[in-house]
């Protein structure tokens, strides 16, 4: 299903621009930058089609566990972080919205940016001051991304060979 005016469905569609693309995809997950008021280098993992709860997944959601891993590897090495949160989010303003999973990269200069806070009173903060990375920032992140997914990819192909 495709809902109009669902941000997920949007960006998936084409209907909104997705800075940076999609840099990685399964048959049924798709991994891109964040787009709105969170720091650079953190990446959504979200279902292709309109689902709005780990409830609602079908067998697809057996490829959701390396998706994550290997996302979180990427975030890792490529933002360098003291910590990197794994959150779900589809909690809208009146029902619940498009499932995504935000892994997010926090680093000392993110949390001396926002006065020391960590986990929900950090994202909180940055949600609320509202300031997003720099486009040209998450392209060429996108780009390094993109390119250790396909590393990441390659190299799990030939482990199972």
């Amino acid at each position: 299903m495709d809902v109009t005016g669902c941000l997920g469905c949007d960006l998936l569609t084409g209907r909104r621009e997705l800075p940076g693309g999609v840099l990685r995809e399964t048959s049924a997950w798709v991994v891109n930058h964040v787009v709105g008021p969170m720091n650079l280098g953190t990446l959504i993992v979200g279902p292709r089609e309109h689902v709005v709860a780990i409830a609602e997944l079908d067998d697809t959601a057996a490829e959701l566990g390396p998706l994550l891993r290997d996302t979180a590897r990427v975030v890792e090495t490529l933002c360098r972080p003291e910590q990197t949160y794994v959150c779900m989010w589809s909690h809208g303003r009146d029902a619940r919205k498009h499932l995504h999973i935000a892994i997010q990269p926090v680093t000392a200069e993110v949390r001396a940016r926002y006065g020391g806070l960590r986990s929900e009173q950090l994202q909180a903060r940055m949600l609320a001051d509202g300031d997003e990375p720099d486009i040209t920032e998450v392209e060429q992140f996108c780009e390094r991304a993109r390119e250790l997914f396909r590393a990441i990819t390659d190299s799990s192909a030939k482990h199972r060979s």
